[in-house]
């Protein structure tokens, strides 16, 4: 076997690491490279390689790390020894040649040591799979040596050739040497265009990517046979870090391990514990003295800090480091954080304008107004005594801050925002599409998932045994029969943990509104107060809640086993959006639309349980206590909540595995004080568990944004000030926190927009329920044109309140104490449109009811169609691709055909020269004597014979 010259001359003797460096047999074009056996070592080892980034040899680039846990033997300190003497029999076999660390033989004397059947196994589906990469034309290395004791490294280099290969099979766009200029603006689009840069300079982060860009160089999909129309000039950087480790690992999802039975590529051998972990490695350090500088550096610097909080996002770079998937769901939080801008300014003014015209609200002034003496009705039955309404007059004050006229403005105002919104994010996905080069992208089908696999396998193995001749199978219906019923029954247990959860509130929230009614007098203050406390425990009780939930819908959604990993993401995301928005807006949709409604009259009130009575709204409405629930939600739940598990959930874990390693660490001060491997550290770090958690965060924000924005106007502000602290603190998770993710490309953010655009519609929809049926809004409108007397609301509260008999009270139900406000009460009063007890029809249903519901149907019916029209048109008239993208996607097109044009014309040139060349040289023969000819018999052939290479 041929050994490589550059490494004869190292030292046999001294102990080191034992690297094999493996050359791919390439299928395709290119030379077979032998395997060569390395001892690499030097007196610095650890610089040579940058720590981790490279290779012992510090010219091949670590593109892809695996992890395995492994029994290290007692014999494991003399495998270095023993590798010196068995050096020449491992050369001499070229087959199933071992990795270092696993390859070394031990003499006759000693026997192996005892390992059990599942280390066994596992040590040999990595063998055959490990080898499988090698066929694949990966290059491999080994490391056991480290500080984390019974853990195993195995490095991964792609060459050039498997580069080039892969890049063509994936059909990259790579960018090519011929540049073109962008279509600039002129005249005063560009005046407004520099004014608007020279402003917006102090905010721009400081990153070269993000600058403006004049020229642009056209991309091309990567073609072995077109590569001289690429720039190669530095083959080291033409394929980036994300891009390599993109296809290394495309490679490591297709190569098969028939050893592992159904397993297929890393994803299951990940899953049946033969791999602990799979990563690229980052660029570097990001903070410390003497750090070279690096993206991942810059991007803590520029992006995850939270005294850049301010700037705009360096996308450019994060999708450089990141990939096209992360960067596009930043991208979109960004979007979305600065739409939210103008929508918290509205919402701000219109709070604003109910804080200006609160004292001249006249139903609230009649409500604080003691000269009115109105006694209310009790709360509760026997220990709930009569009360003055007056004593609701900080409620009722309260409650026109966010239930006044300028609301239903606002309602209509962020449902053409939510459109405005989804709009501009399309035209800003078409701007980076044309800038990340992917106009032209469109997503192959995955391969199947190992689950489907092994399922259609069992299928096949049970048709063989039964003596079947079957074309190649695949599941139907009927093989998903068990798992739809199972997922039907687990939905209806979901749901049935739901209404639990509203039963809870329920039991929890009545019987205290009893006891503060008995501790406090009945008044309604205390019960709202109580109300209050309740709801801020129940959100608690939902978040413990959500942690079942994830479990149970990812066990459904694996147990259909869908056949690829897209499948199987949309069904679980579209599943867990479902679970989520159910269990998140259940207490919501109850205030708004059940709660006092179905709660009776006095002498005939509605009984939960047989027990307690239903729950009734204040005299200011309901709306106020919705809108303490989205303040405790957005305050409490969003800003504080998640932020604080964000940041201390992943530091918890992150010193957890510190504690485990460190117990396992060698008590040895030399192997103590060396300083970390790249892929050691970022080993430490916590594993990358994908968007969905990320993206439903910020979807179930935005439907308390637009849903029951009509209640509660500042909900834009909160959701903008968790925004700012969102976006830097999952900036510095991704860079300082998490392992590196495979950079994945995507043109869109998938199912998520269809999930936005749904929220955008029914958030039309709820909103005109809840101004017509939560709010006063209705009902003021009726009373102001149909029975006021002046044209004014004087007499509305009264107009709204009903009368009662106290005499007409069921036995056990009237108040104990009926003379509490020190007088004997005759009538009392409470909030319904019945008749009054000395009319015929006492305590029917009235006139003004049926008026008042006609008035709110109507308005549902025209709000629901105008805003919807509203919406559609905002939604045609802005178009989807910006003018100049699609102009500049047209000069792309137009400039790849010229360049295939010259090139042909090219080839046809040089064709015709050397047609020319040809034809004199054979004239010239013709003129030779004929002796000359015929000495030179063979030189005519020759000449007519020359090689046309084009």
């Amino acid at each position: 076997m041929r050994v490589n010259k550059k490494y004869s001359c190292l030292p046999a003797e001294e102990k080191g690491i034992h690297i094999i460096n493996i050359r791919a047999i390439e299928d395709i074009g290119y030379d077979q490279h032998e395997s060569t056996l390395l001892n690499s070592l030097s007196k610095n080892p650890d610089a040579d390689c940058k720590y981790g980034l490279y290779f012992r040899d510090g010219k091949r680039k670590v593109d892809y790390i695996l992890v395995y846990h492994y029994k290290k033997s007692s014999a494991g300190k003399t495998l270095a020894r023993r590798a010196q003497q068995n050096d020449a029999s491992v050369r001499s076999t070229k087959q199933d040649q071992p990795l270092p660390g696993k390859g070394v033989q031990l003499e006759m004397g000693e026997s192996e040591p005892h390992m059990d059947y599942h280390e066994d196994d596992k040590r040999f589906r990595r063998e055959e799979y490990e080898g499988n990469l090698v066929e694949a034309g990966l290059e491999l290395e080994r490391d056991e040596d480290t500080k984390i004791h019974g853990i195993g490294f195995v490095k991964i280099h792609a060459p050039w050739n498997v580069l080039c290969r892969e890049a063509e099979f994936l059909k990259l766009k790579m960018p090519t040497k011929k540049m073109y200029q962008i279509n600039q603006t002129h005249g005063l689009l560009k005046k407004i265009n520099s004014v608007i840069q020279k402003i917006t300079e102090p905010i721009q982060p400081k990153v070269a990517e993000h600058k403006p860009q004049t020229v642009k160089r056209l991309s091309y999909p990567f073609s072995r046979e077109k590569q001289h129309l690429f720039d190669l000039s530095d083959k080291d950087s033409f394929f980036d870090s994300k891009t390599r480790s993109t296809i290394v690992y495309e490679i490591l999802k297709r190569t098969t391990c028939t050893k592992a039975k159904y397993s297929m590529g890393i994803t299951s051998l990940l899953a049946n514990g033969v791999y602990s972990a799979a990563y690229p490695l980052h660029d570097g350090d990001y903070e410390g003295e003497n750090v070279e500088p690096n993206d991942r550096k810059l991007l803590c610097e520029e992006w995850a800090s939270y005294g850049v909080f301010y700037k705009y996002q360096p996308i450019d770079l994060v999708r450089k480091y990141f990939g096209e998937k992360i960067g596009l769901y930043f991208a979109w939080l960004g979007v979305y954080t600065q739409m939210l801008i103008p929508a918290s300014i509205v919402g701000i003014i219109v709070f604003l304008y109910g804080c200006a015209t609160v004292d001249e609200n006249i139903p609230s002034m009649e409500m604080c107004d003691q000269r009115n003496n109105i006694t209310m009705c009790p709360l509760c039955d026997k220990t709930c005594s009569y009360w003055k309404m007056s004593s609701a007059c900080a409620t009722a004050r309260a409650s026109h801050l966010f239930d006044n006229p300028a609301t239903v403005f606002f309602s209509v105002f962020m449902a053409l925002w939510a459109a405005t919104f989804m709009e501009h994010w399309k035209r800003k996905q078409m701007r980076l599409n044309y800038r990340w080069d992917l106009t032209g992208f469109e997503e192959e089908e995955d391969h199947p998932r190992a689950e489907y696999e092994a399922k259609v396998l069992e299928k096949s193995l049970r048709k063989e045994h039964k003596h079947k001749e079957t074309d190649k199978e695949k599941l139907t219906w009927k093989d998903r029969f068990p798992a739809y019923l199972t997922n039907f029954v687990g939905i209806i247990f979901m749901v049935s943990i739901t209404w639990q959860n509203l039963k809870f509130l329920l039991l929890k929230e009545i019987p205290c509104v009893y006891a503060a009614g008995v501790g406090a007098k009945s008044k309604p203050t205390n019960t709202f107060n109580v109300s209050i406390y309740i709801n801020c425990n129940y959100y608690l009780y939902i978040y413990r809640i959500d942690f079942i939930y994830i479990y149970i819908y990812f066990f459904l959604v694996r147990y259909k086993v869908p056949k690829t990993d897209k499948n199987f993401e949309e069904r679980l995301i579209f599943k867990a959006f479902l679970l989520k928005f159910v269990n998140a807006y259940t207490p919501i949709f109850y205030v708004a639309f059940f709660k006092g409604r179905f709660v009776g009259r006095p002498g005939d009130y509605v009984y939960i349980f047989h027990s307690f009575r239903m729950e009734e709204c204040a005299p200011g409405g309901c709306l106020m206590e919705l809108c303490i629930q989205l303040s405790i939600i957005m305050l409490g739940k969003q800003l504080i909540q998640n932020n604080l598990f964000e940041i201390g959930i992943p530091k918890m874990k992150k010193f957890i595995r510190y504690l485990k390693l460190k117990r396992r660490r060698s008590l040895d001060h030399e192997e103590h004080m060396k300083k970390k491997q790249r892929y050691e550290v970022d080993y430490n770090l916590e594993p990358f568990a994908g968007l969905t958690p990320e993206y439903m965060e910020m979807i179930i924000q935005f439907g308390f944004v637009t849903l029951f924005v009509a209640s509660f106007p500042l909900a834009p502000l909160f959701a903008l000030l968790n925004n700012i602290i969102e976006i830097r603190l999952d900036a510095k998770k991704f860079v300082t926190e998490l392992r590196r993710p495979v950079a994945v490309r995507a043109k869109d953010i998938g199912i998520w927009y269809n999930i936005l655009r749904g929220i955008g519609k029914l958030a039309v929809i709820i909103n005109a329920f809840v101004i017509s049926f939560t709010s006063d809004f209705i009902p003021r409108l009726v009373y102001l044109y149909m029975y006021s007397e002046n044209g004014t609301m004087h007499g509305f509260v009264n107009h709204t309140l009903s009368s009662f008999n106290v005499s007409d009270f069921q036995a056990g139900t009237a108040p104990n104490d009926p003379l509490d406000l020190g007088y004997e009460v005759q009538i009392c009063r409470y909030k319904d449109y019945r008749e009054p007890p000395w009319s015929e029809n006492k305590y029917d249903i009235s006139k003004d009811f049926w008026a008042v519901l006609a008035a709110r149907l109507a308005f549902v019916i025209v709000f629901q169609n105008l805003v919807m029209f509203m919406s559609e048109f905002v939604d045609w008239i802005i178009p989807d691709i910006p003018k100049d993208i699609s102009q500049q996607i047209h000069k792309e097109k137009v400039l790849m055909v010229e360049v295939f044009m010259r090139e042909e014309q090219g080839k046809l040139q040089m064709l015709e020269t050397w047609k020319d060349k040809d034809k004199k040289k054979g004239e010239n023969c013709n003129n030779h004597s004929p002796r000359l000819s015929r000495s030179r018999s063979g030189s005519l052939s020759s000449c007519h014979s020359y090689p046309l290479d084009v």
